[in-house]
């Protein structure tokens, strides 16, 4: 028992002596790769553009102002029949009429048995679930696999699915996108009410109905509005729903009136970094590059104008 004891004790005298002899090399430390904020604040003026006054649309509510740009590369008719019923303020005074946990907030008339009729806008139109690839030419696309689309990128600031063999395009069901409501019928939407997606991507309505813009800010005026406890989140009591107090094609707005922002070119290598970024987020916090990155988690940054 001795002897052994003996062995045991010379071996650790011996790793002791060795590792006082011979220092290990420093381990060298990889730089922090930057982040998504790093990369929009080194952006450059040319990889931002302005919103198109004439396809952007202020909601205001009480609590402030909500600025949707439409897409009508997607959906042109519908971005057309919805800037007419701006036109003719049709949303005025109308309500956001649901809240659905998880889901959606949509606006439009509580009275689904009377509701408001258009002047000169359509109340109905065919369906846009998807356009042909040849409208659209600013796609850029993103190499990361996705289960709803065989090909998914963006266009000019929106997230983007497409279907190479059938020749079809669509807008994705993400995060502040916008969508037309419809009954059972495809064409039994046109604009009259809309929603906005406030919950996790439903990228299962994808091609099943008609998006048209996104939220580019006041998203917070209508993610936080209170859940409607009706089914489907509808607002059982009239004194739950938000009021629209104007809703308006910006290039109607007077100058002084207007919210000036730009939305990161989607097309430029700086766009590129900013999902590279999140597809592997670096820093010391990181443990695990995800390697990967949802379309919907793509962020698709907005700033205001200088």
């Amino acid at each position: 028992m001795k002897a052994v004891r003996m062995v045991v004790g010379a071996g650790m005298a011996l790793a002791v002596l060795a590792g006082s002899t011979v220092q290990a090399a420093p381990k060298k430390e990889l730089p922090p790769k930057p982040s998504v904020g790093d990369i929009v604040k080194e952006s450059k003026a040319a990889d931002w553009r302005p919103l198109d006054l004439e396809n952007t649309l202020y909601m205001d509510l009480p609590g402030g102002r909500v600025v949707i740009e439409l897409a009508p590369t997607f959906a042109p008719l519908h971005a057309a029949n919805i800037k007419a019923l701006a036109r003719e303020q049709y949303f005025d005074g109308l309500v956001i009429l649901r809240s659905q946990d998880n889901f959606v907030v949509q606006w439009g008339d509580p009275d689904e048995k009377n509701p408001r009729q258009p002047k000169k806008a359509k109340m109905t139109l065919p369906g846009e679930f998807t356009v042909p690839l040849k409208n659209d030419t600013k796609f850029t696309r993103m190499k990361d696999v996705d289960g709803y689309a065989p090909q998914v990128g963006h266009s000019n600031g929106f997230p983007v699915g497409r279907d190479p063999k059938a020749g079809t395009t669509w807008l994705a069901h993400c995060y502040a996108m916008v969508g037309v409501g419809r009954d059972t019928d495809a064409d039994s939407g046109g604009g009259t009410a809309l929603y906005v997606v406030t919950g996790q991507a439903p990228r299962q309505l994808d091609r099943n109905i008609t998006v048209v813009g996104r939220v580019v800010s006041g998203m917070p005026l209508l993610s936080t509005v209170a859940r409607g406890p009706a089914p489907m989140g509808f607002f059982d009591k009239p004194e739950m729903q938000v009021p629209i107090k104007a809703f308006r094609v910006a290039a109607d707005v007077a100058e002084g009136e207007r919210s000036n922002f730009e939305v990161m070119r989607t097309e430029s290598a700086t766009f590129q970094k900013v999902v590279e970024a999140t597809r592997n987020r670096g820093g010391p916090w990181t443990k695990v590059a995800a390697g990967h990155v949802d379309l919907c988690a793509a962020p698709i940054p907005v700033r205001e104008a200088k």
